[in-house]
């Protein structure tokens, strides 16, 4: 049998190239690269026995009916896989794949770090600061930043990337670790002395709080106004998860009081928005206090080709009548 396999978006060369040696497989990408137009999507899905899709692309009964009975998998290029109905998968027994890697944990670590060493140095600011010709002489009290050497992270989920952060921040900037989970973290306490707390007290004693949940009903708003005003108003936060677990208008409202001192953001509410309602005055991107990436924190040349290969091998496996190593539960 032949597989028709439809990809939403032209992805890194390695995962294309696996899938090209395979003569069981009619390869189709979309030509442009940007997001796929809904209406497009439907149009070009129809007769797909496979979907390799990214996160952009919701994979709902819509797009399932628009395939067509004869659709058998969808290979989510991704870690997450809230963009795909999972419950109208199963009842079509429709195959639901991602890509989890290491490699991924390593990249979105590394980037989580990066955003605190820019909000405590200031240097998004700094850089503005320089290229708009304000800099005219050293001064002891100009945009002064912060240490991060002994200071308190706080983790909210303490996964692969969580513990990722925590290991380098406790290892190298000889951090104080606390953290809080759906339960205890025996191994990252034993490596790095980190102590559980509930969430109203860790946000109550951590300088840089740091969010790495999935999105679930129970994490949806998880920090609002109550808890970003347990914050020190010196405490930074950093979201790499997803957007939706900060309440964005909230957390706009705290900056703007200087409840906190500042955010760092890769994800948003409402992205590919990074503002939820372009009509009020609350904008994340005129305050001076915040750094914010475009969904980025994975974005290396090593992550991402890893991510294709890994959707490439689920798709492989299928078509060899294999279990895919990565099927979703």
């Amino acid at each position: 049998m032949k597989y028709h396999v439809f990809v939403t978006r032209e992805i890194p060369s390695e995962g294309i190239e696996l899938l090209k040696k395979n003569k069981n497989i009619k390869l189709e990408v979309y030509e442009e690269d940007k997001k796929i137009p809904r209406n497009t999507l439907k149009k070009r899905v129809k007769g797909a026995d496979i979907i390799l899709s990214i996160l952009t692309e919701n994979m709902d009964a819509e797009i399932m009916d628009a395939a067509g009975p004869q659709l058998k998998m969808i290979a989510n290029y991704a870690v997450g896989f809230n963009n795909i109905d999972l419950k109208e998968a199963e009842k079509r027994s429709i195959v639901v794949t991602n890509t989890p890697h290491e490699q991924i944990s390593e990249s979105v670590a590394e980037h989580t770090i990066g955003l605190m060493f820019a909000l405590a140095k200031r240097i998004v600011e700094t850089d503005k600061f320089t290229r708009a010709g304000k800099y005219k002489a050293w001064g002891p009290q100009l945009l002064l930043g912060t240490d991060l050497l002994g200071k308190t992270i706080g983790i909210v989920g303490t996964g692969n990337i969580g513990s990722g952060v925590v290991k380098r921040l406790h290892n190298g900037f000889d951090m104080k670790v606390v953290y809080n989970d759906v339960q205890k973290n025996k191994k990252l306490e034993k490596e790095t002395g980190a102590v559980y707390r509930s969430l109203a007290q860790l946000l109550k004693e951590s300088d840089f709080v740091s969010l790495h949940v999935p999105l679930l009903p129970s994490t949806k708003h998880l920090i609002g106004m109550k808890e970003l005003k347990l914050m020190k108003k010196t405490a930074f936060l950093i979201n790499t998860s997803r957007g939706p677990v900060v309440d964005e208008k909230a957390l706009v409202k705290a900056l703007v009081r200087g409840d906190i001192g500042g955010a760092g953001l890769d994800v948003y509410e409402c992205e590919p928005l990074i503002d939820c309602d372009p009509s009020d005055t609350l904008e994340l991107k005129a305050l001076p206090n915040v750094v914010l990436t475009p969904h980025t924190a994975s974005a290396t040349l090593e992550t991402r080709q890893a991510m294709s290969r890994i959707a490439a091998q689920n798709i492989l496996a299928f078509v060899n009548g294999k279990k895919p190593p990565n099927t979703v539960k």
